[in-house]
């Protein structure tokens, strides 16, 4: 018998986070997520993103086993922007048992019955600072700490309940030259010549603070049209800043650009790391005792990098930008015998972002799926 129930305590909790890490464990190509941060995540007390949002968890029992998890999410803030009345899902881990994943479900749209919703996208979370999308191709890849990993019986069970596609990411491995290329060098130095750019060297934690409220700003802008996005708020930025700031200081500052004109306005910015797989991997997600000191060291020196984040102003797009921040991740590739960086999820109709890899050898190695259902 498949019982489902709505969990609130924190002890639930933490068996809703650990429930994936578990199902996983002998899969090699499923990263975990860093369990400290999905628990502060699904807090409401530490969580500034329900100031917008709404969520129950559920998790599914058989014969007194935990065989699957769901969480259902309402986003006022996007709902509005959108005129729009949605549910989302989210962090939907499962066995392959189509009546579990069919009870999960049900649990949600009977919530969504209740506030007179009757459509529901996903996997989508609280903001685009949060993984999204379903694997539909590349399970034989290994996934990374940015992004979701799912076995293939995940698609047909959301097929078999009548989900249809909604929208769509594709990722990429870009690959690093064996030597800089001479044309973007020099492209990347008459822009700064004529138009008065210049690429700014972060040197302490101070600086990449300081950057940092400038760069979330314009992710609020530059993301706006993106699919599923809604603004951060005041409070997420800092919360999102108190993570990447560590992170960027343990790299030595190395992977972080900014674009500024001749007036100190930030243009644009790009934030990369070295990848964090193994050190994930190997702690399965938790921080304390040793997975801090693994992070450490994979931080130091890694052969792939991950790509967080990548944003420019709207109104600079096509004037030199990109180009300047692509050129200084090039050298920084070369110089410390990176393989080849791995991008997050970008929208497939979304020309602008992929035409950026036009000039480099790339492998286009997964694909992800926000799914959608009227009932």
């Amino acid at each position: 018998m498949i019982v489902v129930k709505e969990i609130k305590k924190k002890k639930d909790i933490k068996k809703f986070v650990m429930f994936p890490i578990k199902m996983y464990k002998k899969e090699k190509r499923y990263i975990p997520c860093i369990v400290g941060d999905e628990m502060k995540l699904l807090n409401k007390k530490k969580n500034p993103a329900y100031e917008y949002c709404e969520t129950k968890l559920f998790l599914a029992y058989k014969d007194k086993k935990i065989v699957g998890r769901i969480c259902g999410l309402i986003n006022h803030s996007y709902n509005k922007k959108k005129g729009l009345n949605q549910i989302r899902f989210c962090r939907f881990d499962v066995i392959d048992d189509i009546e579990v994943t069919k009870a999960l479900f049900r649990a949600v749209i009977d919530w969504a019955d209740e506030r007179g919703i009757k459509e529901m996208i996903g996997p989508i979370g609280f903001s685009d600072l949060d993984k999204e999308g379903m694997l539909v191709e590349g399970f034989e890849e290994m996934s990374n700490s940015l992004t979701l990993y799912n076995y293939p019986y995940y698609v047909k069970h959301l097929e078999e309940l009548g989900f249809r596609k909604d929208a769509d990411w594709v990722e990429y491995q870009v690959f690093t030259p064996k030597e800089m290329n001479e044309r973007i060098n020099r492209v990347a130095e008459i822009i700064k010549k004529r138009k008065g750019y210049k690429v700014v060297k972060l040197k302490s934690a101070k600086d990449v603070k300081y950057y940092a409220r400038k760069a979330f700003s314009l992710i609020n802008e530059a993301f706006a049209p993106l699919y599923g996005v809604v603004e951060l708020n005041p409070k997420q930025i800092e919360e999102a800043i108190k993570q990447f700031v560590p992170i960027v200081a343990m790299t030595n500052y190395e992977y972080c650009y900014i674009i500024n004109d001749d007036k100190d306005n930030t243009l644009g910015f790009g934030v990369l790391a070295p990848s964090l797989n193994n050190a994930l991997k190997k702690s399965n997600g938790k921080m304390f005792p040793f997975g801090i000191f693994r992070m450490l060291r994979d931080l130091k020196k890694s052969e792939i990098l991950d790509m967080y984040i990548l944003a420019v102003k709207p109104e600079y797009h096509n004037l030199g930008v990109n180009t300047l921040i692509l050129c200084e991740g090039i050298k920084s590739a070369i110089k410390n015998g990176v393989k080849f960086a791995e991008t997050g999820p970008e929208l497939e109709l979304n020309n602008r972002v992929q035409d950026q890899w036009k000039e480099f050898e790339v492998r286009q190695h997964r694909r992800r799926r926000s799914w959608i259902i009227n009932f």
